[in-house]
């Protein structure tokens, strides 16, 4: 097998135990993810938020491809559940910046803390060596992660 064909097999492999790993933690319904009113696309614009701070509607909807009239409707129902807010931009009072409220960024971290709760209690199950090469491993993917536009 030449070189690039075992790199394509190992590669299709960690896809094929990533999406079962994710089968598997899709199994456990107590996460606050499953109990949420929040379709994916809300979703999408929450942890877009997360890490933008505020965005205006126009930005969501370019940095999610949609148009900025299903933007509305969706930052409309993040709204009205209290997850989210408008707001004036200081610096051009005709553009209305989104942000999550408080209760927007707790739920966002309860469904994050939920799915490490899960993963810590699967790690919990490797040997001392395992986690230092899972550790070594995760560090090289996050070190190419930073260089991966």
């Amino acid at each position: 097998m030449a070189v690039d064909d075992e790199r394509s097999a190992m590669i299709k492999r960690i896809g094929d135990i990533q999406r079962e790993l994710g089968r598997h933690f899709a199994e456990d319904q107590s996460s606050p993810l499953f109990s949420s009113p929040l379709t994916l696309r809300q979703l999408n614009v929450m942890m877009l938020l997360t890490s933008a701070g505020s965005a205006s509607g126009q930005q969501i909807a370019q940095r999610l491809g949609v148009s900025l009239a299903t933007v509305t409707g969706i930052v409309d129902r993040l709204v009205a559940h209290g997850l989210a807010t408008r707001r004036e931009d200081p610096a051009d009072r005709r553009i209305r910046l989104v942000e999550l409220t408080e209760e927007g960024g707790r739920l966002l971290q309860d469904i994050a803390d939920a799915g490490f709760a899960r993963y810590s209690r699967l790690l919990e199950q490797l040997d001392t060596d395992t986690l230092r090469e899972l550790e070594a491993v995760m560090e090289k993917i996050s070190r190419a992660a930073q260089g991966f536009a």
